[in-house]
């Protein structure tokens, strides 16, 4: 393989759309409202894919170090697999790191220059927060995914900070109503991590990755997703009870047969490649989710 493929493969591009996801509802439920800024959505979308891409590597970097990508199932892991050089990969993670904090700081100047400086601050400080959150769930000694803490922050930064951190700058306003619609990506974003973490649970056992399905257990870990995926329906549900539109508004429905089949396969899987093909299906049922959600609202 080129060094160009494998750098492009370390990057796991598969993740974007589900990164991607939480940028478009909010985007969306902003424009719902009568905002929408191209170069704030832009801006956003770039943000976010040098954010994942950090991640990837940062998460390949780490594993690779611990050894907890030696004989997984799924994507080969580059550094693990010696498809590159820990220093390589390391000087990779800080180039993104570079790149995370000027364009997070970019957006946060340019899409908060109407409502002040301490905007721009608190969301330049978000950005960093997001960028540290990105390396250190796998990196150091203390890395937070080890110590199953890996859910919260995918709620927090998949589902709060990047469908009402998008709102927000889109529209210079704050809807705690907006919580809801972010809490459901948010849980679908944690479906997609439990289903790789179920995956995993094997090689990380071995390497001291103390995930919360490994936690859990089999059993605990498929009747979780079963809640994750029924309380994120539910809050997307309440939501436009709350705030009711068009008729259109309910076309989300369209996902729901999706998260069913994907929650019975999960009750049956028996292995770890039972869980691989799920992986892909629940990230694009989540973008689906934000696309038709998201759009239904604009409508």
């Amino acid at each position: 393989m080129s060094g160009i493929k494998v750098w492009i493969q370390a990057a796991r591009l598969r993740t974007l759309p589900l990164a991607f996801a939480s940028i478009i509802l909010g985007s969306l439920l902003a424009k719902s409202q009568g905002f929408f800024d191209w170069l704030i959505f832009l801006l956003c979308i770039l943000c976010t894919l040098v954010y994942q891409i950090l991640s990837n590597y940062a998460n390949d970097y780490g594993d690779g170090l611990k050894g907890t990508d030696a004989d997984r199932v799924g994507e080969v892991r580059a550094t693990a697999a010696g498809l590159i050089s820990v220093r390589a990969m390391r000087n990779a993670v800080r180039l993104f790191t570079a790149l995370a904090i000027i364009l997070g700081s970019a957006l946060s100047i340019y899409a908060c220059k109407d409502y002040g400086w301490e905007y721009q601050l608190g969301f330049s400080l978000l950005g960093l927060l997001a960028t540290w959150a990105a390396i250190n769930y796998t990196v150091g000694d203390k890395a937070y995914g080890y110590a199953g803490l890996g859910d919260l922050f995918v709620l927090v930064f998949f589902g709060f900070v990047g469908v009402g951190g998008s709102y927000f700058l889109q529209t210079g306003q704050w809807s705690f109503d907006v919580l809801l619609p972010a809490t459901s990506l948010g849980l679908m974003a944690i479906a997609v991590l439990n289903l790789n973490n179920m995956r995993d649970r094997e090689g990380d056992a071995r390497s001291g990755k103390n995930t919360l399905a490994l936690r859990l257990g089999e059993k605990g870990a498929k009747a979780y997703h079963a809640i994750l995926l029924i309380v994120a329906f539910d809050a997307a549900f309440l939501y436009n009870r709350i705030n009711p539109g068009s008729m259109w508004q309910n076309m989300y429905f369209v996902v729901l047969p999706f998260l069913v089949i994907n929650l019975l396969k999960v009750l049956k899987a028996q292995g770890p490649k039972d869980y691989e093909p799920l992986l892909k299906q629940m990230a694009l049922t989540t973008l689906l989710f934000a696309l038709l959600f998201g759009i239904g609202k604009a409508l």
